[in-house]
């Protein structure tokens, strides 16, 4: 099992010192929250958390841009990989995303994924000029162009929402860019297992994740890319001993995400963090199998 450091109850003035002592530790990846900015008023309601919560957590936290933190961790690190955990994609255009993301996947020596979701609240569609009603649609769309736009060769995509004649973008990674799709939904799963290189789970628990698992298995199986590498990225913040992963990894979590410190803790406290990220490279990452 690989573990997935999660920045979202960091500040992003503690990056660089987490991810050198996360790398040190032993952690395979670290992964960062995307918000675009915070409306005043919203028509939405969040899928994995009390709305009023989250809309708390929004207000007071700083978001710095995913690839912007992920370029200033790429530079100071060696091994580590980054993805945004997850990237509002179809709110944004996707020939700029995809060269923001190869141009990164270049510079870091392969070492980024993305994460790729929707968004729940409408106003990061409205705002941007996106269609809220064809989100859907507009995830499809945003993934086919990411996929060709950075494959080395001439693309040219005719769809609903984007129109393009042939291009070439470059430079292209070597490797193809995973692409880790967030939701729990049931057209989020189908989308995972009929586009996905894997799929990412907001905060969860051991059952529920068994479920998502198996049903998005069988959607592979239904789609005919069950043969594919795919990974499961995880989240049960109850998770805490090495018996407690390697339960996760019996149910198909390939890629544990963790905090590892409390969330009630001030998230400016760098010296709290670093102690955590290594106290659980020693008391968990190296003693997993």
């Amino acid at each position: 099992m690989r573990f997935v450091l999660q920045l979202g109850f960091s500040n992003y003035r503690n990056y660089t010192a987490i991810a050198h002592a996360a790398e040190a530790a032993g952690w395979s990846w670290l992964s960062m929250p995307d918000s675009l900015f915070f409306p005043r008023l919203t028509e939405s309601d969040y899928p994995y958390a009390e709305t009023s919560t989250i809309r708390q957590y929004l207000e007071h936290s700083d978001f710095i841009e995913p690839f912007v933190a992920m370029s200033t961790m790429a530079a100071v690190t060696q091994r580590i990989r980054f993805y945004p955990g997850v990237m509002k994609v179809p709110v944004r255009q996707p020939l700029i995303l995809a060269k923001a993301l190869s141009s990164l996947a270049v510079i870091s020596n392969g070492r980024v994924a993305l994460g790729a979701g929707l968004s729940p609240w409408k106003e990061d569609f409205v705002y941007n000029g996106a269609d809220f009603e064809r989100r859907g649609e507009l995830m499809d769309e945003c993934i086919a162009v990411l996929r060709g736009a950075m494959s080395g060769e001439f693309f040219e995509f005719h769809g609903k929402h984007h129109d393009f004649g042939p291009l070439r973008m470059r430079p292209v990674p070597e490797q193809p860019v995973p692409i880790l799709i967030g939701g729990h939904s049931k057209p989020a799963l189908r989308r995972a297992a009929r586009l996905g290189d894997g799929w990412v789970s907001a905060n969860t628990d051991l059952p529920t994740l068994k479920d998502l698992i198996a049903e998005i298995n069988g959607y592979r199986a239904e789609f005919g890319t069950a043969g594919r590498e795919f990974q499961f990225h995880g989240i049960d913040f109850a998770a805490r001993t090495v018996d407690d992963f390697k339960r996760l990894a019996e149910v198909g979590v390939t890629d544990a995400g963790v905090l590892p410190w409390d969330v009630r803790s001030d998230p400016t406290d760098l010296q709290g963090q670093l102690d955590a990220v290594r106290r659980f490279g020693d008391e968990v990452i190296a003693k997993m199998d």
